[in-house]
């Protein structure tokens, strides 16, 4: 008897030290920052924190929204749950009104962390719905809506003095359009702020980092015009200023001796606000910053290419709080749904994740078995009907432009964008980037590139008779995750 009571009080012990060790983690991320750093070779834009935090961590060089659209992309990383899946098609403010279907609460993240132990609590950008599935504990405000004013806010709970690790959604609103134009610039047209307050003044507690146009690098999918290269230093001085938010947040988590118990993961919701990134599923759009610092990781300074993406962050969040079953790729403890209305849309139930978790390759080259993604887009803003399927692995990537026969349709700030309008004002041959306007608008129904020759997407080879093969074998792919995925739109195959 005294041998069974010593066992259970050790087995008990043991359970209180195990709850102990789980990690603090905060997910920060960012909204439309494309992979532009230090850390991803950029020698212009100064993002200091990240690059520390890169030196420290693991850095992913081939990381992926599944979506870029801001509802959309937010409630993959939440669910695990491709947004064709789990029901948030586009937007979810104002007259959008999209919203997730109601049992996707079995897997939601801060609702999943909550049952296994963890305070949860969000700061900034929600765009998420229904509240019931993206249930935090807390809601933090910060007397302004900058990264620093941010953490700021964040500080007192962190330094909260609990037996329970703690989660923390962190959601800026920079490095987005906003603001209104520059209106010093010689241009005409002139180029957004990003968030960016006017003739160069500074936003309180930020030491704003200016950008000189001609210095700053154009991406190949962008034309090398002057409009474009003023908005393009807007958007670095917004990225940098966020930049210092991370640095403020890791001052406080260092400050109330959270520092070595803290996992940090950095990313974006999808690429930069940018004709030819955000709203689109080609490399510009989709490609996000991924940067993770695991205080148990011993080796610094790692860089990863595994083909990771936005539905795995659920998942490798569960695992790193031990609420993950890896066999099933499954909430260890799947959370009870009860309807509370008769005919509400509940869509389809889901027991496990359709992405997996990724919390292994941290401190390793191992990219074994990541090797493709798939993206999936279909509203932005509820009158941009654009539904687009992408499979995309090392060697080619398929886009599915399933509305082929409208033109494609533009986000408000973007159509505005004095980097589009500057081009489009000249006609459809125009150039921009590497396409004419006319080519970025009005697109065929398949898309195939050579992405590992062809990375910035300028060849399409889908109507090469040398690559017809090729195009079969990529569609049947892409129908294949389609199945798996539950997209309603793979019955498109079968009736037009």
């Amino acid at each position: 008897m005294k041998f069974t009571v010593l066992y259970l009080l050790s087995l008990f012990a043991a359970c209180l030290t195990q709850a102990a060790e789980k990690p603090n983690i905060i997910l920060f991320i960012t909204d439309d920052q494309s992979p532009i750093a230090g850390c991803y070779g950029n020698k212009v834009i100064k993002t200091p924190n990240l690059d520390a935090l890169a030196a420290e961590g693991t850095t992913f060089t081939e990381a992926f929204a599944t979506t870029a659209s801001c509802s959309a992309s937010r409630s993959v990383i939440l669910t695990g749950i491709q947004n064709h899946a789990n029901g948030q098609f586009g937007h979810t403010h104002d007259y959008h009104h999209f919203t997730t279907y109601k049992t996707m609460a079995a897997l939601s993240l801060p609702l999943q962390l909550a049952h296994h132990g963890y305070r949860t609590a969000t700061i900034g950008k929600y765009h998420v719905a229904p509240e019931s599935v993206y249930h935090f504990e807390n809601y933090l405000r910060s007397s302004f809506h900058k990264a620093v004013g941010m953490a700021n806010g964040c500080e007192s709970f962190i330094s909260e003095e609990s037996d329970k690790p703690f989660f923390l959604y962190f959601a800026t609103h920079d490095p987005h359009r906003s603001g209104g134009v520059d209106k010093t610039s010689p241009l005409t047209l002139k180029a957004n702020l990003f968030g960016n307050l006017a003739d160069k003044k500074h936003h309180k507690g930020v030491n704003e980092v200016f950008y000189d146009p001609n210095e700053v690098v154009v991406p190949e999918f962008l034309p090398d015009t002057p409009e474009c290269r003023e908005e393009i230093a807007q958007y670095y001085q917004s990225c940098s200023r966020v930049d210092q938010g991370l640095g403020r947040l890791i001052e406080i988590l260092k400050k109330h001796g959270k520092w070595d118990n803290t996992i940090i993961i950095f990313s974006a919701d999808h690429g930069m606000a940018f004709p030819g990134a955000k709203t689109t599923v080609y490399e510009a759009g989709l490609r996000v910053p991924f940067v993770v610092r695991d205080p148990k990781q011993k080796n610094k300074g790692v860089v990863n290419n595994a083909l990771i993406s936005h539905v795995d962050i659920t998942p490798t969040i569960l695992d790193m709080a031990g609420g993950y079953d890896v066999a099933k790729q499954a909430p260890k403890t799947l959370l009870k749904y009860k309807p509370t209305e008769k005919f509400e849309n509940q869509g389809h139930p889901a027991k496990k994740y359709q992405g997996r978790s990724w919390y292994g390759l941290l401190g390793t080259e191992e990219s074994d078995g990541w090797d493709h993604i798939m993206a999936s887009h279909t509203f932005h803003e509820i009158q941009m009907y654009y539904p687009m399927r992408v499979y995309r692995d090392r060697k080619y990537k398929l886009i599915w432009n399933i509305a082929h026969g409208l033109p494609y349709p533009f986000a408000s700030d973007l159509w505005i964008a004095s980097s589009w309008q500057a081009q489009y004002q000249q006609g459809k041959d125009a150039k921009y980037g590497n396409r004419t306007v006319d080519s970025y608008i009005n697109r065929p129904e398949f898309e195939l590139f050579d992405i590992q020759k062809d990375p910035a997407e300028a060849n399409n080879l889908a109507s090469d008779p040398a690559f017809a093969k090729v195009l079969e074998e990529y569609k049947e792919k892409l129908k294949k995750v389609q199945r798996e995925t539950r997209d309603p739109w793979r019955l498109k195959w079968s009736y037009e």
